[in-house]
């Protein structure tokens, strides 16, 4: 099959791309551009596989009706007042009390008064308290008077522990300093 001769001014309408010059012995109906000279005749490149997406995120569910409200961060103040508990119930303290200070003061949070039964029993509480708490990774700010065993102080910083023997908790009275419902109390049964 011959291919009938061109004119000069159909020669002149040509694209560029027709004009190139063909290799001998091709035949013009091949579709793919030839191979360089030299090169090794490739296969046509793989198309990789899509990448996948991640899952979308889902809204938060709303709350159906009477379901629970969910959970608040926790207090660290309500954390450590409960180690300080734990650790005075590991060794049997007694007349334990906590008290809500915040109104008061500044300088705490809560106040834990704990009675021992002897100085060495006080001593072995208050070092309990300490124990646990650096093992939560919580230093005492300071710890008075561990040496005599009759009243020892831990501050805790947001909760202060009193561990003391029972006749220094009853001189002192510390529950009628620092507990405000108490104070209430006897000041509407005085008529103020």
């Amino acid at each position: 099959m011959k291919t009938p001769p061109k004119t000069k001014a159909a020669a002149k309408t040509k694209s560029p791309a027709a004009s190139r010059s063909k290799p001998a012995g091709k035949s013009p109906a091949r579709s793919r551009p030839p191979a360089r000279a030299g090169a090794a005749a490739k296969s046509p490149p793989k198309a990789k596989p899509a990448a996948r997406k991640a899952p979308a995120k889902k809204a938060p569910a709303k709350p159906r009706a009477g379901a629970k409200a969910p959970k608040q961060a926790p207090n660290p103040a309500a954390e450590l007042t409960a180690l300080v508990l734990s650790a005075l119930d590991d060794l049997k303290g007694t007349d334990v009390k906590v008290l809500d200070v915040r109104e008061l003061t500044p300088i705490t949070d809560t106040m834990v008064i704990c009675t021992g039964t002897s100085s060495r029993h006080v001593k072995s509480l208050a070092e309990n308290v300490v124990e646990k708490a650096g093992r939560r990774g919580i230093r005492p700010i300071g710890v008075e008077g561990l040496g005599e065993g009759e009243w020892v102080l831990v501050d805790l910083n947001g909760v202060l522990v009193h561990v003391m023997q029972a006749q220094a908790r009853l001189f002192y009275q510390l529950e009628k300093l620092w507990d405000m419902s108490q104070a209430e109390g006897s000041r509407a049964a005085a008529g103020f």
